[in-house]
């Protein structure tokens, strides 16, 4: 019963996978609606009455009827034919999940359990994986609603949004650049006009007015975007060159990736288009590259980039030029197909010229010459001072059973965040249910992690976790840190004796859906004012300050997960139990000073292991510092040019520090 409601939460935090968005940021997960009673068996799915003139979601760019249909176009529903002219694909959709939906209730109610999950599934699966953006249209915001509500009651409890938190996504760089026209400089085109001649590269460069105005910009309001995905390149480079090598395909072909994604595995497009190489949802099928509520492949940067060379060439061998090949990456073959047959010119700059073309794809080849032309010039450009990324080791291992990332880094000694960077294509912080998954560990961590997820059994690695016993940890603290209990641990483990040795490795059995939510976490009295950003969410700001979805819900006196219409939050920052006292003690010699309140704004750490919370006073920056597995009293000392003893006294003398604390730290001046 509760698998299903796994289903339902990971569905809800799934459609930031698929749904476009305006501001150019990923939007966070919608909230569950309480559904107010038993949803009704139906006989059949009710009909949709929607007028034929109802305007459906318009897609961002326009296709013509060819069979080949756009990477940024994909207006009709992913498994739905083709739709007539007097067809509303909305009403089409909300017609084909209502009837997975009342399929599902129906093998619900015979007891068909796994049946009825697929039918759910089906369900939630049509809604989110076709190219409509849900929030666009009433209809289909109130069938996926109706939906999400209807099967959570069914299947009441199960694991927590903790469990299936989503990676945050990054914006696509070329939403921003190609809807740009910047006017060229003529110093920069008569340089780059040199630098060609002196350039070799396999793909045919060309400077023109529009490829010099790109120059200009990159080099300077675009400089930083262009620098970031420069060094992130090193990261990537030469896997894609030698991919792109043994595909056929020109090796300059990587700069396209550039000026696509800036490298970034989990970069989305206002449509949707995702990945290193942003493709599409329907595309990426034709090409091998699957997608669902876990893995997203468009988010692999080998399966991707494999998948990219075999589309670039197909594209080659329609058009014959890599032009006009990458005019039909952008904008999809049968739009560059049709501009060749209304004007009968082949040629990419025939094409720009006679406006025929949309002005995306118009721009979109000038953006990637550019690219090129600046890339294989580093020093021209001031480029060869940027700090190039390395490639990541890693040893991959088949796993055939779902497992938590947290539990996996506990197993090796690392952190959620740096396997969610070696293991892009997860969606949520667990591998699939079902099925085969190549992980990817830190190098050199294979036996260690094979060795200690042996003790965990297959069915709970999802819940249990594997810790490392600290100094002063017992049976009774941790079993309180985990919310599980002392006999639990000592079972699992066969110990006899309520002893434990430092720096000694046991195996925490969690109850499923009672992960800690840091409720009984120590909160600061003073309030920390918190300026809502766009695709904020209860969970995602609960997150970033380590706090609980409850607690700030509390504060707050909201329902849900959505800030819409909100735009400052309360909250109090959690401490140390130690660092309690401390905490008071300030704020009794300073009660004579006029109160104040703390405003934070807080930009998402790159991992959520990560989390530095910087506060302003009226004296010195107190540094409230959230400890990670492996810190010390000395590293944390060291990093902010402070002392043991001065962290021990604002502190209350804390001896033993665990992940998870947060410390004061009043730095050094």
């Amino acid at each position: 019963m509760r698998l299903a409601k796994l289903y339902v939460r990971t569905a809800v935090l799934a459609l930031l996978a698929t749904a476009a968005c305006a501001c150019h940021t990923a939007q966070k997960p919608v909230s569950l609606l309480p559904p107010a009673k038993a949803p009704s068996l139906k006989p059949t799915a009710p009909p949709v009455q929607v007028p034929t003139t109802a305007a459906a979601s318009s897609p961002a760019r326009v296709e013509d009827d060819s069979s080949q249909k756009s990477d940024r176009t994909e207006s009709a529903p992913a498994s739905g034919a083709a739709s007539t002219s007097n067809s509303d694909p909305v009403a089409d959709l909300i017609a084909r999940a209502e009837k997975e939906y009342q399929a599902g209730l129906a093998n619900h109610q015979a007891g068909k359990t796994e049946e009825a999950k697929q039918n759910f599934d089906n369900a939630l699966n049509a809604l989110l994986s076709s190219n409509l953006d849900i929030r666009s249209d009433e209809r289909l915001q109130e069938e996926f609603d109706r939906v999400v509500a209807g099967v959570n009651q069914l299947y009441p409890g199960g694991p927590g949004a903790d469990t299936e938190a989503e990676q945050k996504s990054e914006p696509a760089p070329i939403d921003e650049t190609n809807g740009l026209t910047p006017a060229p400089d003529a110093g920069v085109k008569a340089k780059a006009q040199a630098e060609i001649k002196n350039t070799n590269s396999d793909l045919p460069l060309m400077m023109t007015d529009q490829v010099a105005g790109y120059i200009t910009y990159f080099s300077g309001r675009g400089r930083g975007g262009f620098e970031r995905a420069f060094s992130r390149s090193g990261r990537y480079h030469d896997m894609i060159v030698a991919t792109l090598k043994d595909e056929g395909v020109p090796q300059d072909l990587i700069y396209l990736a550039q000026a696509e994604s800036g490298f970034h595995p989990l970069a989305v497009s206002r449509v949707g288009a995702r990945g290193i190489w942003q493709f599409m949802a329907s595309r990426a099928r034709g090409y091998g590259l699957s997608h669902n509520m876990w893995v997203d492949d468009r988010q692999d940067p080998e399966k991707s980039t494999r998948a990219a060379a075999h589309h670039l060439k197909d594209l080659y061998n329609q058009f014959g030029d890599w032009y006009l090949a990458m005019a039909a990456y952008n904008s999809g073959p049968g739009t560059v197909q049709a501009a060749v047959k209304r004007t009968g010119y082949a040629d990419f700059w025939e094409l720009y010229r006679r406006n025929v073309l949309p002005k995306e794809t118009r721009n979109y080849v000038p953006i990637i010459l550019a690219v090129t032309i600046m890339a294989k010039n580093p020093s021209q450009y001031g480029l060869d001072e940027v700090l190039m990324e390395h490639p990541s080791d890693y040893d991959t291992v088949t796993i055939n059973y779902p497992v938590d990332l947290r539990l996996v880094a506990e197993c090796v000694g690392s952190t959620s965040g740096e396997l969610q960077d070696l293991n892009p294509s997860l969606l949520r912080l667990t591998t699939p249910r079902v099925g085969k998954f190549e992980l990817r560990l830190p190098a050199g961590t294979e036996d260690e992690y094979q060795t200690a997820i042996a003790s965990i059994p297959p069915d709970m690695r999802l819940w249990w976790r594997y810790a490392t016993v600290h100094p002063g940890d017992t049976l009774a603290s941790l079993a309180r840190n985990y919310h599980t209990t002392a006999k639990s641990i000592a079972t699992a483990n066969h110990l006899e004796d309520t002893e434990l040795e430092t720096n000694a490795k046991l195996v925490i059995p969690v109850a499923p859906g009672k992960h800690p939510l840091n409720d009984n976490a120590t909160y600061a009295r003073r309030i920390t004012r918190y300026k809502v950003h766009a695709g904020d969410t209860v969970e995602s700001v609960a997150d970033n300050f380590g706090v609980s979805p409850q607690m700030l819900r509390r504060w707050n006196g909201l329902h849900g997960d959505s800030l819409r219409g909100r735009r400052v939050l309360a909250l109090h920052l959690p401490i140390s139990p130690s660092a309690h006292d401390a905490e008071e003690a300030s704020s009794r010699t300073k009660s004579k000073r006029p109160k104040t309140t703390e405003t934070a704004t807080v930009k998402p750490p790159a991992t959520k292991s990560a989390l530095l919370e910087h506060l302003p006073t009226e004296q010195a920056a107190v540094v409230h510092h959230k400890v990670k597995s492996g810190e010390t009293l000395y590293s944390i000392a060291n990093a902010y040019r402070t002392t043991v003893a001065t962290l021990k006294r604002d502190n209350r003398n804390v001896a033993v520090i665990r992940p998870g604390m947060i410390l004061i730290v009043e730095p050094s001046r």
